[in-house]
């Protein structure tokens, strides 16, 4: 399977150069998001992603399933094709189904998430961060999990309950606020809020010498989710706690998915990428090849073509 290559147009601001577009390293680092597998569709599509090259890195932006041999099975196959697979949970990974044999809620469901990518060699947010050494490196490779607040609300809504009010009457309720449970925190947010402490922490930390390239969920910015269909479904996206990141901390790339609007987007000189498969009645509307991995590094050279992808 080759690649997704995304490119910017000419003139466009691109992310300042990240070590050597070709040395450093040999490899390429790569990224998917939103696998889906319940679906047959989907499954399928994981069982023929496979490296272009024995040294590349898949980084996987959550949401693979929500049940916890769905997730092992995903990840056990990547694992044992790709040199290094670093995974980070979406909010379906954390949902406790009724029909799922694990019934483990909130931090507990998530550590053990966690045991089996250890068991499998997969990293997470709980793991040092490394360093890619491949092509376009050296850059430390940051895996987050940070959740969201309800702070991206629409104008007008001055507090999570009016936003949560808007959204309901609008009819968007995210199914988060049924299988998403926090436990032992006491809401979802209070839970993103340590996350974010934590992380925000943990990054401060990395060496000023080296970029990296931040891994979520959810974007940690705001602006990819303007084309929403649904703009209130925005409050399940993410936290302005999270707004300065890209460039406090150096970032050559933000991976993200949960919008199933795959493309690339420039903010501020940062190249956001949104990596997800997304759904089969989505990506089937789309005449681009499903599932290619999207090429993160080396970034891409500039050339006359757009950015990737579109409202889903």
């Amino acid at each position: 399977m080759t690649y997704e290559i995304r490119t910017l147009t000419p003139g466009a601001a691109g992310p300042a150069a990240t070590g050597s577009p070709h040395g450093g390293g040999r490899g390429r680092l790569v990224a998917v998001s939103d696998l889906h597998v319940r679906y047959k569709e989907n499954r399928d599509i994981v069982e023929g992603l496979k490296p272009e090259s024995e040294d590349d890195w898949l980084l996987v932006a959550g949401d693979v399933g929500e049940f916890v041999s769905d997730i092992r099975w995903a990840l056990s196959l990547l694992s044992s094709r790709f040199a290094k697979v670093v995974w980070v949970p979406g909010n379906h990974e954390l949902w406790t189904p009724a029909q799922d044999p694990v019934q483990l809620r909130g931090v507990a469901r998530y550590e053990h998430l966690v045991d089996i990518c250890r068991e499998l060699g997969v990293l997470t947010p709980e793991d040092p961060y490394p360093v890619w050494e491949g092509a376009g490196g050296p850059v430390v490779i940051a895996p987050l999990f940070l959740l969201y607040d309800y702070t991206f609300r629409q104008p007008g809504s001055t507090s999570k309950k009016e936003a949560l009010a808007r959204a309901e009457k609008a009819g968007v309720v995210c199914t988060d606020e049924h299988f998403l449970h926090p436990d032992p925190y006491p809401t979802r947010e209070a839970w993103c809020q340590a996350r974010v402490a934590a992380t925000e922490a943990r990054l401060a930390a990395v060496p000023e010498e080296l970029p990296t390239v931040l891994v979520n969920h959810w974007p940690v910015v705001r602006e990819p989710t303007r084309p929403l269909w649904y703009p209130d479904f925005a409050l399940w996206c993410g936290t302005e706690a999270t707004a300065d990141w890209p460039r406090r901390f150096r970032a050559a790339a933000v991976v993200y998915g949960h919008l199933h609007i795959p493309r690339l987007l420039m903010l501020d000189g940062v190249p956001h990428q949104e990596v997800s498969l997304g759904y089969p009645r989505e990506w089937q509307r789309r005449a681009a090849a499903p599932g290619r991995p999207v090429q993160i590094l080396p970034t891409p050279a500039t050339v006359g073509s757009g950015t990737t992808g579109g409202p889903a």
